[in-house]
């Protein structure tokens, strides 16, 4: 049996792709609404707007390839869509650049989103180290990938196996090495970097069929429950410390004053003693 290999835009128009969407777009929108400063990035993925919960005033989407990708555009008759690229329409300003090599001066972006970044990228450590140097200190950067330690990652090594005998197809789009979650702490730990905030989601099996899908929707509850990092997806927020570098607080912050032990004062008056009679 034989069958096409589709890439990650094809793939997210599949029905576990639009389940795999639909989880990370929640997740990102309420980890990025309340990160604040002026400038943030997302780099790749079009197709899913990880800044639009974010209230920046500065916000660009970065593009690996020079492709024409669908972007989601916002029209006065509300959000359309529209296929190619044009900057000046689109919710976020779109720039073509290399995750390892960004346009951008050290220590100036608050915020950087990587939706499955590093693992369709060709070379994710240099990639990581970019982001390192363009975020602020205290800076966040928010990343999704795919788990290998899942049932998805379980057939996604099947389907490579029996690529031996001729059986073309994958279950996960045909993309970098997919990089674990234990695996990326580790990189980010070298990098000055605390994870603050990890989960898993889409815990449903490696089915095609949106039938069958929502045949086992009792799985993302049961998962969070009794499996929850073997979830196909993980999302975590991490900050990136530098040593040696105190932040200031804002004048609004003042200290609690101490109050003032009470003083002894002397009196030139004698003191009078009182009898008591028993």
């Amino acid at each position: 049996m034989k069958s096409e290999i589709i890439g990650l835009t094809e793939w997210l128009k599949t029905p576990p792709g639009a389940y795999l969407l639909a989880w990370e777009r929640s997740r990102f929108d309420l980890a990025v609404s309340d990160i604040f400063g002026y400038h943030a990035l997302q780099l790749g993925l079009p197709e899913l707007d990880a800044l639009q919960a974010n209230r920046m005033p500065h916000k660009w989407l970065a593009l690996s390839s020079l492709e024409k990708q669908t972007l989601p555009l916002h029209t006065k008759n509300g959000p359309a869509h529209r296929t190619g690229l044009d900057p000046l329409s689109s919710p976020l300003a779109a720039l073509y650049a290399d995750p390892a090599a960004l346009p951008f001066s050290e220590s100036t972006l608050d915020l950087v989103a990587l939706p499955h970044t590093l693992e369709l990228g060709s070379d994710p450590h240099s990639a990581l180290r970019e982001v390192a140097r363009v975020l602020v200190p205290e800076g966040r950067v928010v990343i999704s990938g795919f788990n290998p330690a899942s049932l998805w990652g379980m057939r996604q090594r099947r389907d490579h196996l029996y690529r031996r005998f001729g059986y073309e197809g994958l279950f996960l789009p045909e993309a970098g090495d997919y990089i674990g979650y234990w695996r990326l702490r580790d990189w980010l730990r070298l990098l000055d970097f605390e994870v603050e905030s990890a989960q898993f989601g889409c815990y449903r099996p490696a089915l095609k069929s949106q039938k069958w899908l929502d045949r086992f929707d009792w799985m993302d509850h049961a998962g969070k429950r009794w499996w929850p990092i073997f979830g196909a997806v993980y999302f975590l927020v991490a900050v990136k410390h530098v040593r040696g570098m105190r932040l200031l607080e804002p004048a609004w912050k003042t200290r609690k004053s101490v109050a003032a032990a009470p003083a002894i004062v002397a009196s030139r008056k004698p003191a009078r003693w009182v009898k008591i009679s028993g």
